[in-house]
């Protein structure tokens, strides 16, 4: 199969399509978010990130006829069996906000120093149509710790209470470059390209 000239993100998040875009960038492969097409949203009715990202990219190949990648991502905690996981941005209900999310999570695991291991968990899927029963799958894990303070103002997310040992610092205390080089996405994405690059 020869690589698509173009291709969708089934997202409507600036910074992602920005970070998708300059990884694509050496494989003259365009990445235009599906904002561009009026996709229309679609439930994520699955139960596991795989599932989800499915769902997105099959959704938004069918509906543009192009060949689509979407991204499933978020925090896994040990202690709360897995928990947010794919509930992760609505943790604390459909509306919440990032701050309402973490304080939920700080609030799960109250005091408890020996139970504040978590990962974050990101799974890229790639159409190359609508029907493609084959899709490409990747995956990428970051682990780190909950602290029980918030820390740093870039990221978002989980980003301020995700300690990263090697940096000794948050996932929000990193800069972009950093964060690109080691995280859940940067490691997905990397293994994705890897797969297109080997066609």
């Amino acid at each position: 199969m020869s690589l698509p000239a173009k291709v969708v993100l089934a997202t409507g998040n600036a910074g992602k399509v920005k970070e998708f875009a300059s990884l694509f960038a050496p494989l003259n492969i365009e990445v235009v978010p599906q904002s561009e097409f009026n996709v229309s949203s679609v439930p994520e009715t699955g139960t596991t990130f795989v599932e989800n990202a499915i769902i997105k990219a099959r959704h938004a190949a069918k509906e543009t006829g192009l060949p689509a990648i979407a991204d499933d991502s978020g925090l896994v905690v040990d202690a709360l069996n897995g928990a947010p996981g794919i509930y992760s941005a609505r943790y604390a209900g459909e509306e919440a906000s990032d701050s309402d999310n973490i304080e939920r999570l700080l609030a799960e695991l109250g005091d408890d120093n020996s139970a504040r291991a978590a990962h974050f968990q990101c799974v890229l899927v790639m159409m190359r149509h609508g029907d493609d029963p084959i899709p490409f799958i990747s995956e990428g894990q970051w682990h780190g710790s909950i602290t029980r303070k918030q820390h740093g103002q870039g990221g978002f997310g989980y980003d301020p209470v995700f300690y990263v040992d090697e940096f000794k610092c948050t996932a929000a205390e990193l800069d972009k470059a950093q964060k690109n080089a080691v995280s859940h996405r940067g490691k997905a994405m990397q293994q994705l390209l890897n797969q297109l690059q080997g066609l």
